[in-house]
Parts: C-alpha cells; sequence; structure tokens
C-alpha cells in the first residue's frame, strides 16, 4: 500500500488514476479545484471501517498559492509515496488568430500546464519521501523533435516548459532519493479532447500506474509515454 496525491482529480485521467490506485489498496488523496459525482462515488466505494481509502481535498486550484497552502497544511501528516500532477488547460491556437484573446489564452495555459505543476512539487517536497516518486503529466506535442504539424501554440509551448521544469525538478531532488517522470498520456478520450482519442481514460490510467510503477530513481527527470517507451525531446 503507498499514500498517494493526485492532483487535479475530479474527472478525466486524474479521476482514472484515483480510481485504479484506489482499486489496488493505496490511499489515495484525490486533490481537486471542485469535486464531481464521479469523484464523490469513488470516494464512497472506497470507504471503510478502519477509514477511508480515497479522501477528497476540495478548493485546490493549482495557480493559488494560498490554496497551495492550505492542501499542504491538510496533508501535514502524511508521508507521500507518490505524487502526480495532472491538472491541465488546452485551448488552439494558430498563426493567423494571434489576438488578444489567443495570448490571454497562452498565458493562462503557462499559468496551469507549466507553472502550477511546478508550484505544487515544491509545496509538497517536505510530504514526499526517500523513494518516492512524482509523476508530472505533459504531452508529446511538448516535443519539439516530434513535432510535424505545427500550431496549438500555448499547448505545445507550455507542455515543453514543464518539461523543462521536471529536468530540473530531477536534479534537485535526486540527492532526496525521489524520482520525477514526465508522463505522455496517450491521445485519450476526455472532455478535454472533446471525447476524441485512441484510448479511454481509464486504459490510460492502467498504463501510467504501471509505467510509474516500473521506473525508477535511473530514470528521473527522462520523458516517457504511458506505455513505457522513451519520447524525444
Amino acid at each position: 500500500m503507498q499514500n498517494v496525491l493526485i492532483a487535479g482529480a475530479n474527472r478525466g485521467i486524474g479521476l482514472a488514476l484515483a480510481e485504479v490506485h484506489a482499486g489496488r489498496g493505496d490511499q489515495v488523496i484525490a486533490a481537486c479545484r471542485q469535486s464531481s459525482t464521479g469523484l464523490r462515488d469513488l470516494a464512497l466505494r472506497n470507504g471503510a471501517s478502519a477509514g477511508p481509502a480515497l479522501r477528497i481535498e476540495e478548493g485546490v486550484d493549482v495557480t493559488s498559492d494560498a490554496a497551495l497552502a492550505t492542501l499542504a497544511a491538510s496533508v501535514q501528516a502524511c508521508v507521500l509515496d507518490r505524487l502526480v500532477v495532472c491538472a491541465g488547460v488546452l485551448s488552439r491556437e494558430s498563426l493567423d488568430s494571434l489576438d488578444a484573446d489567443a495570448s490571454e489564452r497562452i498565458r493562462h495555459q503557462f499559468e496551469v500546464n507549466a507553472l502550477a505543476p511546478l508550484r505544487v512539487v515544491a509545496r509538497l517536497l517536505p510530504r514526499l519521501a526517500e523513494g518516492s516518486k512524482v509523476a508530472i503529466l505533459t504531452s508529446r506535442m511538448g516535443s519539439m523533435a516530434d513535432n510535424s504539424s505545427g500550431g496549438y501554440y500555448g499547448y505545445r509551448m507550455s507542455k515543453a516548459a514543464v518539461n523543462a521544469a521536471g529536468r530540473s525538478l530531477a536534479h534537485d531532488v535526486a540527492a532526496r532519493g525521489i524520482a520525477v517522470f514526465l508522463l505522455h498520456p496517450g491521445f485519450v478520450r476526455t472532455e478535454m479532447t472533446a471525447g476524441n482519442g485512441d484510448v479511454s481514460a481509464a486504459q490510460s490510467a492502467n498504463s501510467l500506474v504501471n509505467c510509474i510503477d516500473h521506473l525508477s530513481l535511473a530514470d528521473s527527470g527522462g520523458f516517457w509515454h504511458a506505455n513505457g517507451q522513451e519520447i524525444p525531446w
């Protein structure tokens, strides 16, 4: 059994990850800005007389220092074996529509997709045990070597930025025995992708958990597909 905190656990891949971890007996802290019917139902299904296997921490806006401070205080008695950051946003900007509104959407994607994961990890670092694992959900759309279609400026740039942050984090926490992985979940059918994709959230979550299980400190700082293959930067 492991103690797992998932940031962005109310829907999509985050909710599916919570279900996989709770289903195998891990103690899950599901952090989210606002809970959902799916997350509440999952918590009810995983209740037990000895204590719930899934605990919901609501009101966690990953772009808010105050909200992250509240989360850190709420879990100060916990020792985390795994921290998964999967909150994210996507919008579509093209070269011929880079107006003021598009620029603001790009800034917002940087705030949520790149800066927020760094802030989450920094705030919760005292709660991470030696040998723990940090998984940051990114995207192969942040790979410059893999970019063959252009567009999606904010999403691509913000995911490349979080890859850079994760790589630096891996160096900074290595001496504490903490591993950091940048993980691409696949093209997943979620609300963010308008239901398009190659795999379901459940399939992706199972692959991601298996990938995290098998990665080690020697792999820290790497950029990985959920299927275990390394992705070029």
